[in-house]
C-alpha cells in the first residue's frame, strides 16, 4: 500500500501539491492531481494541501492486527519523541506503549550510534565525495533524480534500519518491530527491496496518539517504566541541527570546508545539483531534507515552535536518564548488518525538442518572452518548465491560468455575440416591422429609419421614457449594413459610474481592487457590429471624454492600460432628457452633443398618437394572449375610448402592462372598461361629461348618464352599509344577489369582503 494517498473528489485544481513538490513527482491529468510514485522521495511537502486531498495511510489496523496476532511486537520511537510527547516523562510513555500490548519499547537513537562506526570506516577509505544515507528523503533524490551521485552515498543503513536489523537479530525474525517518527520518507523506506524485512509498520506520532485515544489509555496517570535495550547516550540529539555530526563523531569547525553540513529542501537540492555538477567536491556531505532536521519532520507537532522543541530533546539528553540493558541485549556482542546497496531507479522521461516547446507555448497563447507570465499558478516556476512537464505528460494545458482567463474572456464575447443573434432571431419572427402605428407621427419616424438603417451613420434617438427608443435602435440594427453581427445594449443608468467604464471599454490586471484579470469592454465585444447606449444623458464628464475619443478616433483604450485597440463600431444612442440644456448648464459636453446629433429622430408619446392606440392594443393583446396562453377575443369599444382618452405618462411600456393586466383580469373573452385601472374609468365618464356639455343630446341619452351615475352611488352605499357583505346589501336593496353582483362588475366596484 502506498503511504500517501489523494482523494479524487477533493482535488479541486488549485495546484498546491505540483508547487511545493521538489521533484515535481505530481502527475496532473483532467485536472486530477496524483503522486508519481517512480519520482517521489517521500519528503511530505505535497500534504500541504489545502483542501486535505492528499494524506497519508493510516498504519493503525495494520498495528492493532500486529498486537492482536500474539507474535512479540516492539516498538522503536524516533529521536524527536520528547518534543511531541513533551507533557507525559519517557518513562509514562513506555508505560503507556506497552500497555497497547508492546513487549518491548526502544529508544531509536541508539540505531545512530551504531551506524557511527560504519562512517568512519566509509570516510578513511574513500577518496570521493561521500554523501550521508541516513535521510531516506535524500536516498531517494539521489536514487530516483541524481543517480549519478549513486557511488557517493554511504553504503550504511539509516538508524531506523540498523534498529529494526539489531532487535531481530537479537529477539528473531519472527519478532515484529513498530517504529514511530515525524518521517513520511521513513514509511516509503520500509517498502524498498534494500531494506525489507527490518522494519515492519512505521507510524508517525499522531498515530500513536490515536492508538492511547481509542484504548482509553491515558499515560499521563501511569507510573514510569524504563526503556529496554542499551541507553543510546548522545544518540538522543540526533534529531537535531547538527545533531548527526555530532553523534557519528564527524569534527567540523566554522572555517571548515572539506565537510558540508546542510537541512532543508533548497540547501539539499542545492548541495545535490552542485556535486552532480561537479562544481564542489568536499570529503563528506551530511545532509537532511526537512527544515530544522528530524525534529521537524512532516509529522511533527506544528504547535510548536524549533527552539522549544530543540530545547526538550537537549534537557532529556542532559538528565540521567540511563537504564540497564535487559540481560540478553547485554549479552548480545554481534553487530547487525549495516551494509545497503543503492540501485538507480531514475524515470526516463522524453526530451522535448525546440519545436515541441514552441508549439505548446503557442498553444497557450504564448508566443514572445513578454508573454510567458511566470505566475506560478500552475505549480511550475516558468511557463517552460510547464511546456516540458505537458510534454512528458506531467501537465495539462489547462493548468496554465492566464491561458484559462483569456480562454474565458474569448468564451464571454462569443457567449454575448450569440447572445445577441438569438435576440435579433427572436425580433425576426416577431416581424419584419414590429414597430406598430397608423398615425402621422410614427410614419414619419419609420420613414427616418427606412433612411439611415443602411448607413453607417450615428443615430441619437430622443423621447420620453417608454416611448419605444431600443425598439427603434432594434429596427434601425436590422435595416443596417452589419444586420449580420451583434447589437450590444447598455443602460447608462444601470451601471455604477465606477463600472460603467470598465464595462464599456475593459480593464487591464490590476487597474482597480477586484481586477484580477483582463476583460474585454462592450465596444470591444461589439465590434464590427453596433452599440446602443440607453440614457446616454447620464454618463459622466469623464465618460464623455472617452466616448468622444473613440467616436473621432475609432480605438478603445481599457482601465489600467497603455495601448489603445481600433474598434469598429456603430453607436446608436438614446436619451430623454433635454441635452441642448445640458450643453448651456455645463452638464454635457457640446463637442459630443454634436458628434451625437448627427442623425436625430424623435419618437413622439403615445398621448399625440390617438390613432394608432386601437391597433397597438391590439398588438400587445395577441402578445399577450399568447404568453398567458388565454383565449381573449377582443377589447370592448369603451375600453378602447377610454385609452384614447388617457394621459399614458409611461408611454408604450405602460400600455404594454395594462393590456397584460387586464387580461389576466379578464372574463368571458373580452377586456371591459371594468378590467382597466379605475382611472380608465374616471376618464371615460369626464370625457361623457364633456362631450354632454360640448353639444345637445337626446333628453334619453343625458337621462342615461345621469342614472347611471346614481345607480354607482347607490350601490357603493348598500355595499358600504352592510360592510362588504354582498348578500347582506342585496337584501337591503332588495334585488337578487345576481344581479347586485351584476351592478358591481358593471361600475368596477371592488368588494372588500364577500358575504355569504
Amino acid at each position: 500500500m502506498e503511504p500517501i494517498i489523494t482523494y479524487r473528489e477533493r482535488c479541486r485544481r488549485c495546484y498546491s501539491c505540483v508547487r511545493t513538490c521538489p521533484v515535481k513527482a505530481i502527475k496532473v491529468d483532467q485536472g486530477f492531481a496524483q503522486i508519481m510514485y517512480d519520482r517521489c522521495i517521500g519528503c511530505g511537502k505535497c500534504l500541504t494541501c489545502p483542501q486535505n486531498a492528499k494524506v497519508v495511510v493510516d498504519r493503525m489496523v495494520r498495528t492493532q492486527e500486529l498486537l492482536a496476532s500474539g507474535a512479540p511486537v516492539v516498538a522503536v520511537l524516533g529521536c524527536s519523541f520528547p518534543a511531541f510527547f513533551h507533557t507525559i516523562t519517557p518513562g509514562q510513555l513506555v508505560s503507556g506503549l506497552k500497555s497497547l500490548g508492546f513487549l518491548e519499547v526502544h529508544e531509536g537513537a541508539y540505531g545512530a550510534t551504531l551506524i557511527a562506526g560504519s562512517y568512519h570506516e566509509a570516510l578513511a577509505a574513500s577518496d570521493a565525495p561521500l554523501i550521508a544515507s541516513h535521510c531516506p528523503a535524500v536516498v531517494d533524490l539521489v536514487e530516483r533524480h541524481f543517480p549519478r551521485l549513486l557511488p557517493n552515498l554511504v553504503g550504511t543503513v539509516s538508524p531506523m534500519i540498523a534498529m529494526g536489523r539489531f532487535i531481530k537479530q537479537v529477539l528473531g525474525a519472527e519478532t515484529m518491530v513498530v517504529y514511530v517518527s515525524t518521517c513520511i520518507a521513513a514509511k516509503f523506506e520500509v517498502q524498498s527491496d534494500e531494506s525489507a524485512g527490518a522494519i515492519d509498520v512505521v507510524l508517525t506520532y499522531q498515530e500513536i496518539d490515536k492508538l492511547f485515544k481509542s484504548r482509553g489509555i491515558n499515560p499521563q496517570g501511569m507510573n514510569e517504566v524504563d526503556f529496554d535495550g542499551i541507553n543510546p547516550g548522545d544518540g538522543r540529539v540526533f534529531s537535531l541541527t547538527g545533531g548527526s555530526m555530532k553523534v557519528l563523531g564527524i569534527e567540523s569547525d566554522f572555517l571548515e570546508t572539506e565537510i558540508l553540513s546542510a537541512e532543508g529542501e533548497s540547501h539539499t537540492i542545492d548541495i545535490i545539483r552542485d556535486l552532480n555538477a561537479g562544481r564542489i567536491s568536499p570529503s563528506y556531505v551530511d545532509l537532511r531534507f526537512c527544515d530544522g532536521g528530524c525534529v521537524d519532520g512532516p509529522a511533527r507537532d506544528r504547535e510548536l515552535n524549533h527552539f522549544f522543541k530543540r530545547r526538550v530533546i537537549v534537557d532529556y539528553r542532559n538528565k540521567e536518564n540511563s537504564y540497564p540493558a535487559a540481560p540478553h541485549y547485554r549479552s548480545s556482542a554481534c553487530m547487525p548488518d549495516l551494509q545497503r546497496s543503492f540501485s538507480d531507479k531514475s524515470l526516463k522521461l522524453p526530451s522535448p525538442g525546440k519545436d515541441d516547446i514552441k508549439r505548446i507555448m503557442h498553444s497557450t497563447k504564448k508566443y514572445t518572452h513578454g508573454d510567458e507570465l511566470n505566475c506560478r499558478a500552475c505549480g511550475y516556476n516558468t511557463c517552460r518548465e510547464h511546456a516540458v512537464a505537458v510534454y512528458q505528460g506531467l501537465a495539462d494545458i489547462e493548468m496554465c491560468l492566464p491561458h484559462n482567463l483569456q480562454q474565458v474572456e474569448e468564451d464571454r464575447g462569443r457567449l454575448m455575440q450569440r447572445y445577441e443573434l438569438m435576440r435579433r432571431e427572436l425580433d425576426r419572427q416577431m416581424g419584419d416591422n414590429p414597430i406598430v402605428g397608423d398615425d402621422p407621427g410614427i410614419q414619419e419616424v419609420l420613414e427616418l429609419i427606412r433612411q439611415v438603417g443602411p448607413t453607417p451613420t450615428t443615430v441619437l434617438i430622443r423621447g420620453e421614457t417608454g416611448t419605444g427608443k431600443e425598439l427603434t435602435a432594434r429596427a434601425i440594427q436590422r435595416l443596417s449594413l452589419r444586420n449580420d453581427k451583434p447589437l450590444v445594449t447598455v443602460n447608462c443608468t444601470t451601471i455604477t459610474d465606477s463600472l460603467l467604464e470598465s464595462e464599456l471599454f475593459g480593464h487591464k490586471k490590476g487597474a482597480f481592487t477586484g481586477a484580477i484579470a483582463d476583460k474585454k469592454g462592450l465596444f470591444e465585444a461589439a465590434d464590427g457590429g453596433t452599440i446602443f447606449m440607453d440614457e446616454i444623458g447620464d454618463i459622466t464628464p469623464k465618460l464623455q471624454a472617452e466616448l468622444l475619443r473613440l467616436l473621432d478616433l475609432g480605438e478603445v483604450r481599457p482601465v489600467g492600460g497603455t495601448t489603445a485597440k481600433k474598434v469598429d463600431v456603430r453607436l446608436i444612442a438614446a436619451t430623454n432628457k433635454d441635452l441642448e440644456l445640458g450643453v448651456r448648464e455645463g452638464w454635457f459636453r457640446e463637442d459630443l452633443y454634436y458628434r451625437l446629433n448627427v442623425f436625430s429622430i424623435l419618437l413622439p408619446p403615445l398621448r399625440d398618437r390617438v390613432e394608432s392606440i386601437p391597433s397597438l392594443a391590439q398588438h400587445f393583446l395577441e402578445k399577450t394572449r399568447k404568453k398567458l396562453n388565454k383565449k381573449i377575443d377582443g377589447i370592448e369599444e369603451r375600453a378602447v375610448k377610454a385609452m384614447q382618452r388617457y394621459s399614458w405618462p409611461g408611454n408604450i411600456r405602460e400600455m404594454q402592462n395594462i393590456i397584460e393586466r387586464s387580461s389576466v383580469l379578464a372574463k368571458e373573452g373580452v377586456i371591459r372598461l371594468e378590467n382597466l385601472p379605475t382611472i380608465f374609468a374616471e376618464t371615460f365618464e369626464r370625457s361623457l361629461d364633456s362631450d354632454v356639455n360640448r353639444r345637445r343630446v337626446s333628453f334619453k341619452a343625458e337621462r342615461e348618464l345621469h342614472v347611471s351615475r346614481t345607480e354607482k352611488n347607490i350601490i357603493a352605499r348598500y355595499l358600504e352599509e352592510s360592510g362588504g357583505n354582498v348578500a347582506k346589501a342585496a337584501r337591503l336593496a332588495n334585488i337578487p344577489r345576481r344581479t347586485f353582483y351584476r351592478l358591481l362588475n358593471k361600475y368596477g366596484i371592488e368588494v372588500q369582503r364577500v358575504g355569504k
